[in-house]
């Protein structure tokens, strides 16, 4: 991550390089009217793009700060999922990203997978993204609900307790069960559950 991390720090002298769309607010706030930008790392593979219609960058806490962000996250030179919210932040040199407000990531891996919250945090130099908040995983199968959760690099999700599971069928409800951790694989479609003393394990697929 270190190889990112330098990539990503020359950031502020990219932007004010950019496109005649930056304006000088103030001598501190910069705004940036449809925001296209791409971020590589220093072996030349796109890391993620953001896209925003408002934003502005806060010169002195080098803080860029996006309203209405689709935000597109890259692995292998393949894109692995759309994230939108209402606003996000990108800031500590560019190694923090936090989206606020309706956030909905889509896998590219699963159509039909979408996980919902109130917030999303990715430290950059680390593997897992953090989601708070009216946590809800959905696809054609299931709904898993919960207040934490964590997307991992191997496609692992894992609910933090309490975990409400229920199962569709016909598009309806077919029964719930309520737990502790949880844990959905997005590519073998499976759930694990387990107990804090690691004794209860139950495993579930479609």
């Amino acid at each position: 991550m270190n190889n990112i991390y330098k990539s990503i720090i020359i950031f502020p002298f990219l932007l004010l390089g950019c496109k005649p769309n930056v304006t000088e607010v103030n001598r501190i706030m910069q705004k940036i009217d449809s925001l296209d930008m791409n971020i590589y790392s220093s072996q030349g593979e796109k890391i993620y793009r953001i896209i925003s219609p408002n934003s502005s960058y806060d010169i002195i806490r080098q803080t860029l700060n996006l309203k209405n962000t689709t935000i597109k996250l890259y692995s292998n030179k393949e894109l692995k999922y759309i994230i939108n919210s209402d606003e996000s932040k990108l800031s500590n040199n560019n190694k923090i990203l936090e989206l606020k407000g309706n956030v909905i990531l889509k896998s590219l891996l699963e159509d039909n997978d979408i996980l919902y919250s109130d917030y999303f945090f990715w430290n950059i130099e680390e593997s897992k993204y953090l989601l708070k908040g009216n946590i809800n995983f959905e696809n054609e199968n299931i709904i898993l609900n919960s207040n934490k959760a964590t997307l991992s690099s191997d496609n692992i999700i894992e609910f933090y307790n309490p975990v409400k599971y229920i199962i569709k069928k016909d598009n309806k409800s077919n029964y719930e069960i309520n737990s502790e951790n949880a844990f959905y694989n997005i590519k073998t479609k499976s759930v694990i559950f387990k107990s804090t003393n690691n004794r209860v394990r139950s495993k579930i697929y479609f």
